[in-house]
């Protein structure tokens, strides 16, 4: 693992995201969801108006991790942490288990202790256990990766 890089976090609503960061943060799911994974999928699927967008930031401005904070009823009747990324660079470093940190602390701190449901790709259910997500349903194929619901109480 490498030393871990000084990360500011921030988590804004979608019309508080300025024109720039918007464009960094789509630009780091498309260079992850659909370049490294070849993934073809509708990224911008018209939630992220009502999410809560977590992004960690170095301190030269590079984009190292982000995540959707999406209310309930949005996506699943609970509230829901998806779009979790890291830019590649920064992977090893620690920052993934950084970022998952921060968004059950922005999710408790906007939205109250709740259950919090994920939709995961299935090879990840060991990372997201560690934060407390358990199975809760069968597999399932979105857009040709294996998924899973998984559910923090």
């Amino acid at each position: 693992m490498s030393p871990p890089v000084p990360v500011a976090w921030r988590c804004l609503p979608f019309d508080a995201l300025h024109a720039r960061t918007l464009y960094r943060l789509l630009q780091l799911r498309t260079e992850v969801f659909v370049m490294e994974q070849s993934c073809v999928f509708q990224d911008m699927d018209g939630a992220d108006l009502d999410c809560f967008h977590l992004l960690g930031e170095a301190h030269s401005g590079a984009l190292l991790g982000y995540a959707r904070l999406v209310p309930p009823g949005l996506k699943f009747p609970e509230v829901s942490i998806g779009r979790v990324v890291t830019a590649k660079a920064a992977r090893g470093t620690g920052i993934g288990h950084e970022l998952m940190r921060e968004a059950l602390r922005a999710v408790h701190g906007l939205l109250g202790e709740q259950p919090i449901r994920i939709g995961a790709q299935a090879h990840l259910q060991t990372f997201y256990r560690q934060h407390g997500f358990e199975p809760d349903g069968p597999l399932y194929i979105e857009d040709g990766i294996d998924h899973i619901e998984m559910i923090r109480l």
